[in-house]
């Protein structure tokens, strides 16, 4: 699935819309440039499992912002692990596998202990306000 979006809103109505497609266990990955709407995404998906989006932020200093929802969300930002033993540090494994959706940015940190079904989505900048958003079949 490609979704090209050409705003901030359209990002974070996209993530929105896409939500409905996620249940408590899922993992999803966000790749893409710092910049590229990550956050934005992950705050569509939040506001869909009533989270107020103005609640999502990047976790990039704390590693995770643990979000109550209607199920909760996890969302981690690894940009600044310099070892996969970081995360594991930190619990990763108990999110991963536990009752909440978790959301990384920055997966290719953590690459081994990234379960093999996760969703593999990527934004990348088109534009000044313009990204593309592709997400990968979990087949």
């Amino acid at each position: 699935m490609k979704f090209e979006s050409n705003s901030v809103e359209e990002t974070i109505e996209f993530g929105k819309d896409y939500a409905p497609n996620l249940k408590a266990g899922d993992v999803v990955c966000l790749e893409g440039d710092l910049g590229s709407g990550k956050t934005h995404f992950v705050k569509g998906i939040a506001s869909f499992f009533d989270i107020e989006a103005e609640k999502v932020s990047s976790p990039t200093f704390t590693l995770i912002n643990e979000y109550a929802g209607a199920i909760p969300i996890y969302h981690f930002d690894c940009y600044r692990l310099k070892t996969e033993q970081e995360a594991l540090e930190i619990g990763i494994e108990e999110y991963l596998y536990g009752d909440g959706i978790s959301i990384i940015e920055w997966p290719s940190k953590i690459k081994g202990l990234i379960p093999e079904d996760a969703i593999q989505i990527e934004i990348s900048h088109q534009g000044e306000s313009k990204r593309s958003i592709y997400i990968l079949d979990r087949s």
